[in-house]
């Protein structure tokens, strides 16, 4: 089943809180409404059609607690979930169910010896596993903590 859209950056607000407060975490947010504070006033003035579109909404959170996580919001649909530094580029819709994984403990950091690398891996159930590459310099203690 797929997870439910979130047509809005306030939207998904919304739900990321909710997964938040169900793990027992705090959020801190920060919003940019408007053109003159946002990467939309970078686009244009309007639509793809040339007519004005709404007021464009990012939005910052910030999550206490181990790993380090925050979701950078854009307005067109682009979010960013960085976990201890590793930057990921989550569908706005799968961002909860991503950070429900996270904070469930469905992590993991799978290390080759040859060729040398590591691999972070969030597992969401039904979904594609989300992998990202992270440097030898870049293992926190949180992440050596998952190698496998």
């Amino acid at each position: 089943m797929p997870p439910p859209h979130l047509p809005t950056t306030q939207s998904a607000v919304l739900a990321i809180e909710a997964v938040t407060a169900r793990h027992g975490r705090t959020v801190r947010a920060q919003h940019d409404i408007g053109r003159d504070r946002t990467f939309a006033g970078l686009v244009g003035p309007g639509g793809p059609d040339g007519e004005p579109d709404a007021l464009p909404h990012e939005a910052l959170l910030e999550f206490d607690g181990r790993p380090a996580v925050t979701v950078r919001l854009f307005t067109h649909d682009e979010v960013t979930v960085t976990v201890e530094g590793i930057a990921f580029d989550v569908d706005r819709d799968r961002v909860p169910g991503f950070l429900n994984a996270l904070w469930s403990d469905l992590v993991h950091v799978k290390a080759r010896t040859f060729p040398p690398s590591t691999t972070l891996i969030v597992t969401v159930p039904g979904e594609p596993s989300h992998r990202e590459a992270i440097g030898v310099h870049d293992l926190t203690p949180w992440l050596a903590g998952r190698i496998r």
